[in-house]
């Protein structure tokens, strides 16, 4: 891959990931909740449902989802289902202020913290599109597919990991603020609700977006 395609991959690669969506919503809700140490498993999670975004979409497998109505509405509604509900549950989750002036929300292991930036991202038709739309400006046929596929997944995955722990940080700054039981219930019911408002939108994404 040349420099100069490489460098135009990498300000695409910055632009993805700072656009709001539900895996910066995710990264702001645990950071907020959990601070940014406990939260690196949940940007895990989502760099391993990015990645497979990135071999589907590198395979050629994300253009079935855009030719099938069947396997796109499929995995439009799982997604969307998914983040609808965990938005439900973190609405209805209970808020904890603690001695220490840190937040602190019902904890949930680092197994259920990746899984959830998993199939937050894994699910995410969006997603999918867009790097089928993507990839091939990047891809030169006459070089070797893997290698290129390779890098732009470093780079891709690289970016994100950065920008969601940014995200992440930028909530935890705000613990501080956030001591009360009030105030916990007040930021559950945001970011439950942004993260609900992302999965109904989901439901209205076309094929041909």
């Amino acid at each position: 891959m040349d420099f100069h395609t490489w460098l135009a991959f990498f300000s695409a690669c910055v632009f993805i990931a700072i656009s709001p969506g539900s895996g910066a919503v995710l990264s702001m809700s645990h950071g907020l909740a959990y601070g940014v140490r406990q939260t690196s498993a949940t940007i895990g999670g989502l760099q391993l449902g990015l990645l497979l975004v990135l071999l589907i979409a590198g395979g050629g497998v994300g253009a079935v989802l855009i030719a099938s109505d069947l396997a796109f509405t499929l995995v439009k509604v799982l997604g969307a289902c998914y983040l609808i509900y965990l938005g439900w549950s973190q609405w209805r989750s209970v808020g904890n202020g603690i001695d220490v002036g840190y937040l602190q929300a019902k904890p949930i292991s680092w197994q259920q913290r990746t899984l959830a930036g998993f199939l937050t991202n894994a699910t995410n038709p969006k997603g999918i599109i867009f790097m089928v739309a993507v990839l091939p400006q990047f891809l030169a046929p006459q070089r070797p597919l893997w290698l290129q596929l390779l890098i732009m997944s470093v780079t891709c995955l690289g970016v994100d990991t950065v920008v969601m722990h940014g995200y992440a940080a930028s909530a935890s700054a705000l613990r501080r603020w956030m001591r009360s039981p009030e105030a916990v219930r007040w930021q559950n019911r945001i970011f439950g609700g942004v993260l609900m408002l992302v999965g109904v939108g989901l439901f209205f994404v076309q094929r041909h977006a």
